[in-house]
C-alpha cells in the first residue's frame, strides 16, 4: 500500500468583510469543508487582518483576510483552488507551500492579533493612570482633612517656615551693614573736600577765593 506523504501549505483566503462579520463562524466552517473536500488536514486558521482593498473585487471595497495552514498531498491544491472559487464568498485564494516553516512560523502573531493586544495595553495603561490619580486625589482630601481636625497642624502651615524666616533676618542683616558702610564712606570724603578748599585758597564757610591782602589782615590779627 503506498503511503500518502502530506506537506504543509498556506493559505491565504479573502472574503467579503461584512459576510466575516455578520457570520465568522460560517465563513471558518466553509473553508474547513473545502479543506475537508481535498482530503487536507488543517493545522491553524485564524484572522489576518481586515482591510481596504487596492481596487474593488466582486464590487467590494473592503475584504477580509484569513490565514490557514494545512497539510495535504501535493495534488489536492487543484482542488482546493477550485472550491475556493466556485463559493460565493470567498473572493480570492493563494496557496504557498511552506515547508520549511517550523511551529513558531506557524503561531507568529498577525496582524490583527497586534492590533487586539495593542489596542488592550493602551486601555490598561489608561486605566491604571486613572487609578493612580483618583488615589492622589483621595489621599490629598484626607491630607486636608486631617489638618483641619488638628489646630497644631493648622497653625503650623499658617506659620511661615524657618527657612524664611531666616532668609528675613539675612536681607535685614545685609540692608543695615550696607547703610553703615555708606555713612563710613561720607564721613570720609567730608576732610578731602576742606583739605583742598584750604590748597586751592578757597574758604571752607562762604567758598570764595580769599586775596592776598585778606590773607595778611588775618595773619596780622
Amino acid at each position: 500500500m503506498k503511503t500518502v506523504v502530506k506537506k504543509l501549505y498556506e493559505g491565504m483566503f479573502l472574503v467579503d468583510s461584512a459576510k466575516a462579520a455578520a457570520d465568522w463562524d460560517g465563513v471558518v466552517t466553509e473553508i474547513e469543508n473545502i479543506f475537508k473536500k481535498a482530503d487536507a488536514e488543517v493545522v491553524s486558521i485564524r484572522k489576518w487582518e481586515e482591510r481596504k482593498l487596492a481596487y474593488e473585487i466582486d464590487h467590494k471595497e473592503r475584504g477580509t483576510y484569513i490565514l490557514s495552514y494545512f497539510k495535504a498531498p501535493g495534488g489536492s491544491i487543484e482542488i482546493i483552488e477550485r472550491n475556493a472559487q466556485l463559493s460565493e464568498h470567498i473572493m480570492r485564494v493563494l496557496i504557498l507551500s511552506t515547508e520549511p516553516m517550523g511551529e513558531a512560523d506557524i503561531a507568529k502573531e498577525t496582524p490583527e492579533a497586534r492590533e487586539e493586544r495593542h489596542r488592550k495595553e493602551h486601555e490598561e495603561s489608561v486605566r491604571l493612570r486613572a487609578e493612580a490619580a483618583e488615589a492622589s486625589k483621595l489621599e490629598a482630601a484626607e491630607a486636608s482633612k486631617e489638618v483641619e481636625n488638628d489646630p497644631i497642624r493648622e497653625a503650623e502651615a499658617a506659620e511661615p517656615s524657618a527657612v524664611e524666616v531666616g532668609i528675613d533676618e539675612e536681607v535685614s542683616a545685609e540692608e543695615e551693614v550696607s547703610a553703615e558702610e555708606e555713612v563710613s564712606a561720607e564721613e570720609e570724603v567730608v576732610p578731602d573736600v576742606i583739605e583742598e578748599t584750604e590748597i586751592f585758597g578757597f574758604d571752607s564757610a562762604s567758598e570764595t577765593e580769599l586775596s592776598p591782602e585778606t590773607e595778611e589782615e588775618k595773619t596780622s590779627e
